[in-house]
């Protein structure tokens, strides 16, 4: 007489599946536009975005800082006329201290107390050697400290899971984030990257280095791949074959691109959840729809009154 099998034992519920765990904390990446439509979408966005009630929405600082009045006018504008806290990106390039300084002052008078503190690309372009400028704070470190010297704002920085392409190596990259923390960064939120061991191996490495700050993982949701392939050449991300297996021939392809590109996002954000993360940072290339949908996935259901979204969009008309 043959013993019955066991049942195998049930899988453990994934924590990306769990009912009752606690929402996962996201924010938002927007730049500032450039024309009056490019203005529509981006406070579109904003609306469409809003209700989810994000940790905080950040504004990104041109290429040698070109866009520094309307990064300041789009920031000043979240902060006055919505209930989010926004996060103004601040570069050390083309200014003096005493312009940058000023600039902080600003933020703060506005009400704005979060700044993400950046050395910056080069004034000359991406690749080309990076000079301080004369008078000016010279690398991301020193502006952390200086902004930490005029108030008490909470300063976000930037991490490399796979190095800036300056750096010479991942453990001198680390140096220059145990640097930033050391001037009073609270939190590093991270260039993207698509292979989610790339982020944990990383992970591993700073917190062996004493670095206990929050190591935010930013994630681009891909809904064009060449663009997202040049972005990653320009920042030194690695695209993986089968991300490119992934879109392969849907170049004119549209409607079917949306829809891969959403399965690929849903894959990586429901994997990082999985493996403990608990705070993603988007890079909405101020478009909504996709990082939305990606959003109610993790569980994140609007919690803003409708009143505050329709006055959003009243103010993006």
């Amino acid at each position: 007489m043959t013993t019955p099998a066991l049942a195998p034992a049930p899988a453990p519920v994934r924590a990306s599946r769990e009912m009752d765990r606690p929402p996962v904390k996201v924010s938002f990446e927007f730049f500032p536009p450039k024309s009056p439509e490019m203005e529509k979408t981006l406070w579109s966005s904003i609306a469409r975005l809003a209700p989810l009630s994000p940790d905080f929405v950040s504004v990104t600082y041109g290429a040698g800082g070109s866009t520094r009045e309307r990064t300041h006018a789009t920031v000043e504008r979240i902060a006055k006329e919505t209930d989010l806290a926004p996060a103004a990106h601040l570069t050390c390039v083309a200014a003096t201290r005493d312009e940058i300084d000023a600039v902080v002052r600003a933020y703060g008078e506005a009400g704005v107390k979060h700044i993400v503190a950046l050395r910056g690309d080069p004034v000359t372009g991406v690749g080309t050697r990076y000079e301080p400028h004369p008078g000016g704070y010279a690398y991301a470190n020193d502006l952390v400290a200086g902004i930490k010297r005029i108030g008490d704002f909470e300063v976000s920085v930037s991490a490399y899971p796979e190095k800036h392409p300056e750096s010479a190596s991942l453990d001198a990259d680390i140096d220059v984030l145990k640097a930033k923390v050391d001037a009073g960064a609270t939190r590093a939120i991270t260039q993207f990257f698509f292979e989610n061991d790339v982020y944990f191996r990383y992970l591993d490495k700073v917190r062996a280095r004493g670095i206990d700050i929050p190591i935010v993982p930013g994630i681009l949701p891909v809904t064009n791949f060449k663009q997202a392939s040049s972005f990653a050449t320009r920042t030194g991300a690695s695209v993986p074959a089968w991300l490119l297996r992934r879109f392969e021939g849907l170049d004119d392809d549209v409607e079917t691109r949306k829809l891969i590109a959403a399965a690929v996002a849903a894959e990586q954000v429901t994997d990082l959840v999985d493996r403990g993360v608990t705070d993603i940072h988007f890079y909405t290339l101020n478009r909504a729809d996709l990082v939305y949908a990606i959003c109610h996935l993790l569980g994140l259901r609007p919690k803003v009154a409708g009143a505050l979204a329709d006055a959003l969009k009243a103010v993006a008309i």
